[in-house]
């Protein structure tokens, strides 16, 4: 870990230097408390850095948050081992998976299956409490429910060191939290700008506790946090009746991990009670456990937080990128691609280029800049990957 200054802690040993000053302006917004906390897998992002943990007194700003609200990881331990899975052509599992999860953005369900249909109920009657309807941001938000997206959303089988199995996904709100979170810092830009409050990027606009804006921005975070979390466990149940299908034997659960990366939630540091917003960061109390995933054919992790009280109880979530989707299309070919995924069964596309791995920061070196803040229980290797166009 490095004090860059008093109130920004970093524990990245791979950061630019557009990153690091993107860190340092949030950094200095005046409600800031104790510090700013810059994770391993930091890179650049709208307005606040994708794996910054920002702690703030009686203020939050959505852009901080992310426009995914809720994104993370979800993880199964299953009762099979690679013994279940060995000699066998992986392809029609990939296939399967596909066609049980619509992928890709802007890809829904043609209806709400009977899986779906309680969660649904359940994100109905918290929106009703929450007074206010989501239809009003996507008219069809039920149909997103069990839905991946596209990006570096991903459905995995793994397997770790122990040959032990496991479902491994990683999605978030989908556009319903998108629309969401993109009017909430619509919002803010204009409260800043009719109060003509001076800010040092417009994505760094923040809502007052106390005022409407920010308690209906509170209330509607929450409900679409929820909604991520309830996504993650359909599309994992979905996953888990494909795997059982295909091996003849349904899947016993050992064990479910499900975390948020994109989220806030009050929390006491340093003696205060702070909003904590953690835009690509996980949270790590010491004994909680944690996903961090590495890039579509490298490792990824279950972990145990160390509750590092310096980094706010927190991890990063991922590789974070090193270079950006264009400059990854730019640079790499399809080879590369199919080179670096040898061995792992996946859809054999350019549209994945920019998701290659050596566009990403080498996991490796951002579990190492971790070492104080989580212990690693499994290590996970892909057998299978699905990711959506």
């Amino acid at each position: 870990m490095e004090r860059l200054s008093k109130h920004l802690l970093s524990w990245a040993s791979l950061l630019d230097e557009l990153t690091l000053e993107q860190a340092r302006v949030s950094s200095r917004m005046p409600f800031i408390h104790p510090h700013l906390a810059l994770m391993p897998d930091a890179h650049l992002g709208k307005g606040a850095t994708v794996g910054s943990v920002i702690p703030t007194l009686g203020a939050i700003m959505p852009a901080a948050v992310g426009v995914d609200i809720g994104c993370g990881m979800i993880a199964v331990r299953t009762q099979f081992t690679r013994e279940h899975l060995a000699g066998r052509d992986l392809k029609p599992l990939r296939e399967a998976i596909e066609r049980a999860i619509p992928l890709s953005a802007g890809r829904d369900n043609r209806k709400v299956v009977a899986t779906a249909a309680p969660r649904v109920a359940e994100l109905e009657q918290r929106a009703e409490r929450a007074g206010f309807d989501p239809a009003t941001y996507a008219g069809r938000w039920r149909l997103q429910l069990g839905s991946l997206g596209s990006g570096n959303h991903f459905i995995e089988v793994s397997v770790d060191e122990t040959d032990g199995i496991w479902m491994f996904l990683h999605s978030g709100s989908r556009g319903v939290g998108n629309r969401i979170a993109t009017h909430h810092i619509a919002v803010a830009q204009r409260i800043a700008k009719e109060q003509r409050i001076d800010l040092p990027h417009r994505d760094l606009a923040y809502l007052t506790e106390g005022t409407p804006e920010f308690d209906r921005y509170i209330r509607e975070l929450r409900w679409a946090q929820h909604f991520a979390l309830l996504n993650r466990e359909e599309m994992m149940d979905r996953v888990a009746r494909q795997l059982g299908e295909f091996l003849g034997e349904d899947v016993i659960e050992h064990e479910r991990i499900n975390c948020h990366h994109n989220f806030t939630e009050k929390e006491t540091h340093a003696g205060r009670e702070v909003w904590v917003s953690r835009k690509g960061a996980i949270q790590a109390d010491a004994g909680r456990a944690g996903l961090i995933p590495g890039s579509m054919g490298t490792a990824s992790y279950v972990v145990e937080g160390l509750g590092n009280p310096l980094s706010l109880n927190s991890s990063p979530h991922g590789a974070g990128r090193e270079h950006s989707r264009s400059a990854a299309r730019r640079m790499f070919t399809h080879a590369q691609l199919r080179e670096a995924m040898r061995g792992i069964e996946y859809r054999d596309t350019e549209a994945f280029l920019d998701e290659i791995p050596a566009a990403y920061k080498p996991i490796d070196r951002v579990m190492a800049d971790a070492a104080d803040l989580v212990t690693i229980r499994h290590t996970l290797r892909q057998l299978v990957n699905v990711k959506g166009d």
